[in-house]
């Protein structure tokens, strides 16, 4: 098969399997390009990962214990400079922008409106962007501390403007994530540990699933050198699964990020030394559609084994 036929078979593969998600209500269609709802079974899936992913934690506790915490899918666009996002990664993220004008632009404003124009440009940046990982806002919260090992474990809502046609590519999503900030040895423990924890999960619903070494879409001249040694030091895995034959696509990760958010934020562990820091993340409706794909879409037709993993039994 030629490039444009395998692209073409891909794009066939992704549309059927859009239809069957939105005629069984597990998606919801609106009016955002890549911004979808879930239907009731869909949802029901999704909490049950998440909840056997706490599971996980619970089971894989280090001596410093977890703590559970949530923060808003909003912070301000400070945090996409002190994680160093604006440089990474320009391409995928999203700020927020209010109307700050007078009378006088708002009848602009709705003039360009009325003439179907576009009204956006009228506006002003907010100083607020959407959130790109679970992870970040917690780095911020803890800055300046002295860190002990914990594992903290965080869900939430992250975005990334990369909008697809393929139904397991949201513009805004859910991440299961379970991070470790503490020594060197700790965040390396703790990413083996989950990678290993993550797949046998994986696993154990059913999926055809392997761990493999990758990289992050780096932008900009230095951006390939940055990718290839990332996969070269193995800072990056992600557990793929074919839901479209040929096709792997990554439905969790484990990283190391070494001393990069403990230099920035200046995290410390007890001896004063710059701590490192690694996280294992789940991406929620993503392993959710990977078992629509695997098992169908009646959520009572699927295995015994795999409803009670997921508490759905």
């Amino acid at each position: 098969m030629t490039t444009t036929d395998i692209e073409q078979d891909l794009t066939r593969q992704q549309d059927t399997f859009r239809e069957g998600l939105e005629a069984n209500d597990w998606l919801l269609p609106t009016l955002g390009d890549g911004v979808t709802g879930l239907g009731p079974q869909a949802e029901d899936v999704v909490q049950g990962i998440a909840s056997a992913a706490r599971g996980i934690a619970a089971r894989l506790s280090p001596e410093a214990g977890t703590r559970r915490l949530r923060f808003p899918p909003v912070n301000g666009t400070r945090l996409l400079e002190r994680t160093d996002y604006v440089a990474s990664f320009p391409q995928l993220l999203g700020t927020i922008a209010a109307f700050e004008g007078d009378n006088k632009a708002h009848r602009q404003l709705l003039a360009t409106y009325e003439e179907q124009g576009d009204w956006s440009a009228q506006l002003t940046p907010a100083g607020h962007a959407l959130v790109p990982a679970v992870c970040h806002p917690l780095y911020a919260y803890l800055e300046g501390s002295r860190v002990d090992g914990t594992v903290f474990e965080l869900v939430g809502e992250c975005y990334r403007h990369e909008p697809s046609p393929d139904p397991m590519r949201f513009v805004t999503f859910r991440m299961f994530e379970a991070v470790r900030i503490g020594t060197p040895a700790e965040a390396a423990e703790h990413r083996e540990k989950w990678l290993a924890a993550g797949t046998g999960l994986l696993t154990n619903l059913g999926l055809e699933v392997q761990a493999d070494t990758a990289n992050d879409p780096f932008f900009g001249r230095a951006g390939k050198l940055l990718s290839a040694g990332q996969r070269e030091a193995q800072l990056k895995f992600e557990i793929l699964t074919e839901v479209y034959p040929g096709h792997p696509t990554a439905i969790a990760s484990a990283n190391l990020h070494e001393d990069h958010f403990g230099e920035a934020f200046d995290l410390r562990t007890a001896d004063g030394a710059v701590a490192h820091s690694a996280c294992f993340g789940f991406g929620l409706e993503r392993v959710a559609l990977a078992l629509a794909a695997k098992h169908g879409f009646d959520v009572a037709a699927w295995p015994a084994s795999v409803r009670q993993e997921l508490g759905l039994s």
